[in-house]
């Protein structure tokens, strides 16, 4: 096709295409140069954009150049197989994803097949310059030139079987090199696992093939990560086709020991394991069972051998340690018996002090009774005697008091925070109730139905006139409907009013109630009598008049009865009515 009828072709390749028009193989570095520039910034397009390059590479002929210099000698061009490496990669590139363009019969039945062979050619020349000069780069090169070749098959499944079958990838396979198989290994499994349908295609002979240059790399080679590429695509093969899984089992009948013998314990037990599953389902679940019955066993006797020694050495290093330990304890020990037998000494001294002084107010307390016994007289010793015994009765009932309540305190102290609580809550209920009451103004009369106007209400009162002048009732009268409505008016407001007072006793009731719990919790956390001061006399004092009055008066009387002298009191008697 010629240039002149590709106008919308890029500038850029139009040029280039009269470049390669020669042939000549000095230019292919600088194709190469100008492809990747054109090629990335076609990339950050878009794809519709990168599509478009692609058909235009094709049509004015610069892809086929590209294919054709893939057979050169690239020991005389520019930058040798890493020129080559490159060109590989543009053709791959641009050979997947190129839809729409004409006569793709030809495209797919002839360019196709002859850029694979021309990828398998280079890759084997790359192969053979690596296997003559060694060197790590060629190896690189290689591994690229068939990563290009995977995917090209990748993007077109057809080719996977014409390139397999090929002479040079017979050449690839038969190579003794172990970096060579490890990554033909490599592009065989990753073409396996994107397109495991090509089994199904492929012929018997070529798959014997690949199966037999599989296990002989496994079994000839000494690298175990060759091996372990081998058992690997091995195990992809039989997960993707049970009928090539059988196929194996059946052929190699010495893989199963060679698997057994050679390569368990090497790093890769697993995959050997899944792999001798998938083709020895029946003989390696009894072999698994009695080796993990085995290995269990020596599990556990090396974890038993270990923790004993482990506590052995542990026990011998802290010998030492608990002779120090030990001897420390018993010091403190007997230290601590010491301190506590000075200080049970201590408090038997204290206690018989506290015996002998008691004994000694006892005594003294009797000699002043049987003093006071001979000088009163005989007529009142009787009545002496009871006075005596009701002031005793009052101070053994005050110290036990005493002890209660000092013994309830802590018991007090909650139930007193939850009464201080409650008393707090009710005063913010009460008044939360009485505005929410203002509010709604529930006490007031009915007003009527609000939003409407006089003329509305004329309106309606008519049409309310109309119908009952309509629908006269034959039960009840006009009049008795007018005092039937008074009544019923009455009988709400008295309701309402009734319900307004009591709702108001029972505030005062409220009220009453909480000040009483504040009066008693006021009381209770009042320091006594003996050491309260000046500023604590509002906390006894009361807010009833008559109750402060009948207070203020019982006090001047008990006042009056304690200031008189003892002899005067044995012909009086004193009530709680008179107090």
């Amino acid at each position: 096709m010629s240039l002149s009828r590709n106008e919308d072709v890029d500038p850029y390749l139009r040029s280039l295409a009269t470049a390669v028009a020669s042939k000549s193989e000095h230019i292919a570095p600088e194709v190469i140069v100008k492809l990747k520039d054109i090629l990335n910034r076609k990339s950050v397009g878009g794809s519709e954009e990168l599509k478009k390059f692609k058909q235009d590479m094709y049509t004015t002929e610069i892809l086929q150049y590209c294919s054709d210099a893939l057979t050169y000698n690239y020991d005389t061009v520019q930058g040798g197989y890493e020129t080559a490496v490159q060109i590989a990669e543009i053709v791959s590139t641009c050979c997947v994803g190129l839809d729409g363009i004409k006569k793709r019969e030809r495209f797919h039945k002839q360019f196709l097949p002859l850029v694979a062979d021309n990828l398998s050619s280079l890759a084997v020349c790359i192969m053979d310059a690596a296997l003559e000069v060694k060197k790590s780069a060629n190896i690189i090169h290689f591994g690229k030139i068939m990563d290009s070749i995977f995917w090209l098959l990748k993007g077109h499944g057809q080719l996977i079987q014409h390139v397999l079958q090929s002479k040079y990838y017979e050449k690839i396979q038969l190579c003794d090199n172990e970096e060579i198989g490890k990554i033909s290994l490599l592009f065989l499994q990753h073409l396996i696992e994107s397109n495991s349908e090509f089994f199904i295609e492929i012929r018997h002979g070529t798959l014997n093939g690949i199966l037999d240059d599989i296990v002989y790399k496994l079994g000839c080679s000494f690298s175990s990560v060759t091996c372990s590429t081998a058992i690997n695509t091995l195990l992809i093969i039989a997960r993707k086709s049970h009928s090539v899984a059988e196929l194996i089992s059946g052929k190699y009948e010495g893989l199963k020991a060679m698997l057994k013998n050679d390569w368990n314990g090497k790093g890769f037990d697993a995959e050997v394991e899944q792999l001798s599953d998938l083709l020895y389902p029946e003989v390696q679940h009894k072999e698994a069972s009695l080796q993990l019955v085995e290995r269990e066993t020596k599990s556990a006797c090396m974890i038993q051998a270990t923790w004993r020694g482990f506590q052995t050495r542990k026990r011998m290093k802290t010998l030492s340690k608990a002779v120090i330990t030990l001897q420390r304890k018993f010091r403190e020990m007997r230290q601590q018996q010491k301190l506590q037998s000075e200080k049970k000494k201590a408090e038997e001294d204290f206690l018989f002090q506290v015996h002998l002084r008691r004994q000694r107010a006892q005594c003294e307390f009797r000699q002043r009774q049987l003093y006071l016994l001979e000088i009163v007289p005989a007529d009142q010793m009787d009545r002496y005697l009871c006075e005596v015994e009701h002031r005793a009765a009052i101070n053994i009932q005050k110290v036990w008091r005493g002890y209660r309540e000092r013994k309830n305190f802590q018991q007090q102290k909650q139930a007193l925070k939850k009464s201080k609580a409650a008393v707090t809550i009710q005063r913010a209920v009460l008044g939360f109730l009485k505005r929410r009451r203002d509010m709604r103004q529930q006490l007031s009369p009915w007003r009527g139905t609000r939003h409407l106007t006089d003329t509305i209400r004329t309106d309606l009162t008519k049409e309310v006139k109309e119908y009952i002048t309509l629908h006269p009732s034959n039960l009840v009268s006009m009049e008795s409907c007018r005092e039937l409505h008074l009544r019923t008016q009455e009988l709400l407001l008295q309701n309402l009013m009734k319900k307004d007072k009591d709702q108001r006793a029972e505030q005062h009731r409220q009220a009453l109630l909480a000040q009483v719990n504040t009066d008693i919790e006021l009381l209770m956390s009042a320091p006594p009598l003996r050491n309260s001061s000046g500023l604590d006399v509002d906390a006894y004092l009361s807010r009833s008049a008559p109750v402060a009055s009948w207070a203020r008066q019982s006090h001047s009387t008990m006042l009056q009865v304690s200031r008189s002298p003892w002899w005067m009191k044995f012909g009086e008697t004193f009530s709680d009515n008179e107090f």
